[in-house]
């Protein structure tokens, strides 16, 4: 990449929670942390949750590698929702009906599951296994991973979890006065994570029915986040609140999420490209 040459984009979304994907396939990127936030800042850059990179896949089995930057400039080990637009992406390239995307958590089987009410294709992830051990997730301490140790305000007693990165889950009676922008940053960063982790609060609203919101570390509070999802409905299932497939309900829409017997996540969610565009060149100088 040079200061004289724009780079093409687009513009994606999992119910809310938007993307900037470039794609470096054909030529590498130099994007470091600076550009990273440049580009993901809403006021002066295009603006995400999270800023996608396509890449070739070193996994043979692979189509594609995915990196995933938070907003922050730091590299995140897994996103649903990115991986569900990135697969549809390719999918759309290559008039398939399945593709594996490869990340730094590993590789992630993708496969089109029709259009949903809206119009909007619909597209099912397998997460991979789902880690429960405190050395996978990981915390700095031995604990169980069902009941950690953990105490913030009004919240306590989290489960822990790894989709891919780490995920601490609350539930609340009602997170209508849980005050997630205030706790999110301090949960985030508590010593207990030492690679930080996302903090999800959840409620039980129905039957294998989770109202869910998740404070994502470097990234802040997002209208949906697809591990958070799948952390929440595996939560809900080893605490006895829910079955082991359910609806998690967030700010931007609602993902079907189902942990198999095999211990791998399915994620079920619609995907959207709002637009595309070119980087002017001045964004990554």
């Amino acid at each position: 990449m040079t200061a004289t040459v724009g780079v093409p984009f687009r513009k994606m979304h999992g119910l809310g929670n938007d993307f900037v994907v470039l794609d470096a396939r054909a030529r590498p990127l130099d994007l470091t942390p600076e550009r990273r936030r440049a580009i993901a800042d809403r006021r002066t850059g295009v603006g995400c949750d999270q800023l996608i990179v396509l890449e070739p896949a070193t996994d043979r089995q692979a189509d594609v590698f995915m990196r995933i930057y938070n907003p922050d400039g730091g590299e995140a080990g897994a996103c649903g929702n990115a991986t569900r637009c990135v697969a549809h992406v390719l999918m759309t390239e290559r008039d398939a009906d399945a593709v594996i995307v490869q990340t730094i958590s590993g590789l992630l089987d993708s496969e089109k599951a029709g259009v949903g009410p809206n119009g909007l294709p619909v597209v099912s992830v397998d997460m991979g296994p789902v880690r429960l051990d405190w050395r996978d997730i990981p915390l700095s301490q031995p604990c169980d991973t069902q009941h950690l140790p953990l105490a913030l305000g009004a919240v306590s007693d989290p489960v822990g979890t790894s989709i891919g990165n780490p995920h601490a889950t609350f539930f609340v009676d009602s997170l209508a006065v849980v005050p997630v922008t205030e706790l999110g940053p301090q949960l985030e960063t508590h010593p207990l994570f030492p690679e930080r982790a996302n903090i999800g609060f959840a409620q039980i609203v129905g039957e294998n029915r989770i109202r869910l919101k998740v404070w994502e570390r470097g990234a802040g509070l997002t209208l949906a986040c697809g591990s958070g999802a799948c952390a929440a409905l595996v939560a809900a299932a080893r605490r006895g609140l829910s079955a082991r497939k359910g609806e998690v309900i967030l700010d931007g829409g609602t993902l079907t999420v189902e942990w198999l017997r095999d211990g791998h996540v399915m994620m079920t969610g619609g995907v959207a490209q709002s637009f595309a565009g070119t980087l002017d060149p001045s964004l990554l100088a």
